[in-house]
């Protein structure tokens, strides 16, 4: 939400031309709250931001309405709320502009009051777009997010950027557009899958390595626990686990909004939290298939580092450390295609973005950052053509695990199981192994199963007109 103060006053230039000088601010302000159990009857929280409007327009990914749909309708139904859903199967082959105007017109179908808030629920991909029609929708349009993967939960959730993408270009097109609220429920990452758990790591890793050295050493520790274990979340995590990754995610996400939050729109180029994200912006989609996104700026991240390691900004020890912490998480740390050539082009990309320097963000030490502008393309090749020599030391030789998109980042397929019927099949199991039954699909007490569920939800999908 935001609301803009300025003054206009008369001048004069020096040719003697009469004229105005307009000085505005603009206050910006949201809220961030977390929750388990976002749509929890018990928890009000979300329906409190309705019960003006007495309904909700949601726009979400079909996989997380698969699974979680149910419980949003029983949710918004146990306030009396009406529900409208917007479903979409979106990728980043899918981030464009035809799937932003089908979100257009179900807001256009279904008469979106002006201060009305849009609830997006999904990963950043959804809230990027989703955001975006909402910024464009009669020029400020409010909406609510509900993030549920890693990503979404620590990166894309603090930034107010809001987009989609051009042609071969990430975020080409987009605006700067904050939501009213976030609400930050970690426990959708009990069925994320393995693949975007570790997808997201890898921005955690991004801003430790340059901002915050107690959460890098957090990740350090708990590496392989924390993507197997779902940041704690998976049924018989420790308490240890659970509390450490409780403390990556807060201190994670505090960190990114105090880097943000004095340059939420970015005027400012020197970015901390772009480290990783100088040359990824233009080889994460040029594979035939594209690469998670993770999976590309670790490329990115990890050639950086060994960039600033051939100029002594961080030790031989801290270089190595940085790398085992890529490659036991999975991530990778280079691809066929990252040479000399995409380099080339990547850096004349973002020299445009950047308004004519690199800006290249990297460690100095680990927990700390420099921004590195005078480096030229011999030195980037001979860090490269090293880079890719360490690389034969390691796993994969740098490669990594499940490093490009599939079902679950495109919505090609659709998740076949529900979260209620994952929770009564892990109850059954459970009690089978105590000599009890929890048939029916009640569990402490609680109605849990999915059938007879009524269901006053209109799906609204792309190219269908049921309001």
């Amino acid at each position: 939400m935001s609301d803009l103060k300025a003054t206009v006053k008369e001048t004069t230039s020096n040719t003697g031309h009469a004229g105005f000088h307009v000085e505005g601010y603009e206050k910006i302000e949201y809220d961030f709250t977390f929750i388990d159990g976002v749509f929890n009857t018990e928890n009000p929280n979300l329906a409190d931001c309705y019960k003006k409007w007495k309904r909700c327009l949601a726009v979400t990914d079909q996989n997380i309405y698969n699974m979680y749909g149910k419980q949003m309708e029983r949710y918004f139904e146990h306030y009396g709320l009406e529900l409208k859903v917007h479903e979409t199967k979106i990728g980043e082959k899918a981030k464009t502009i035809p799937t932003f105007l089908s979100i257009v017109d179900s807001m256009t179908e279904f008469g979106i009051y002006r201060k009305e808030p849009v609830l997006v629920v999904g990963g950043g991909l959804v809230t990027d777009v989703a955001g975006f029609a909402c910024a464009a929708y009669r020029r400020n349009t409010n909406f609510i997010r509900v993030p549920t993967t890693v990503i979404g939960l620590i990166d894309a959730s603090v930034s107010i950027k809001v987009a989609v993408n051009y042609g071969n270009y990430k975020n080409r097109l987009g605006a700067y557009h904050a939501p009213i609220h976030t609400f930050l429920d970690f426990t959708f990452l009990r069925t994320l899958p393995t693949a975007q758990i570790r997808n997201g790591f890898a921005e955690l890793i991004k801003i430790s390595t340059c901002s915050h050295l107690d959460t890098f050493n957090l990740l350090d520790k708990y590496c392989e626990q924390l993507i197997e274990q779902s940041f704690g979340r998976a049924d018989g995590s420790s308490e240890e686990l659970i509390e450490a990754a409780d403390k990556i995610n807060r201190e994670g996400i505090h960190e990114m909004l105090k880097l943000e939050t004095p340059n939420l729109h970015e005027i400012g180029l020197d970015r901390v939290i772009a480290y990783g994200h100088t040359w990824s912006p233009l080889y994460e989609l040029v594979p035939e298939t594209p690469l998670r996104h993770g999976h590309a700026i670790s490329i990115d991240m990890a050639y950086s580092a060994t960039l600033a390691n051939s100029r002594g900004l961080i030790t031989d020890a801290e270089h190595r450390r940085l790398l085992n912490l890529f490659s036991r998480a999975g991530l990778s740390m280079d691809h066929p295609l990252f040479n000399e050539e995409i380099l080339a082009k990547a850096t004349e990309a973002i020299l445009k973005t950047r308004d004519g320097l690199l800006r290249a963000a990297v460690p100095n030490p680990i927990g700390q950052c420099t921004f590195l502008n005078d480096v030229s393309a011999e030195e980037m090749n001979a860090a490269l053509k090293r880079h890719k020599s360490l690389m034969k030391e390691f796993p994969r030789h740098g490669a990594g695990v499940e490093a490009y998109v599939d079902a679950s980042d495109t919505g090609y397929t659709e998740n076949a199981k529900a979260e209620e019927e994952r929770v009564v099949e892990a109850a059954n199991k459970k009690a089978k192994l105590n000599g009890h039954s929890t048939a029916g699909g009640h569990m402490n007490g609680h109605a849990i199963g999915t059938n007879g569920m009524v269901n006053k939800t209109a799906k609204v999908k792309a190219g269908t007109n049921p309001l």
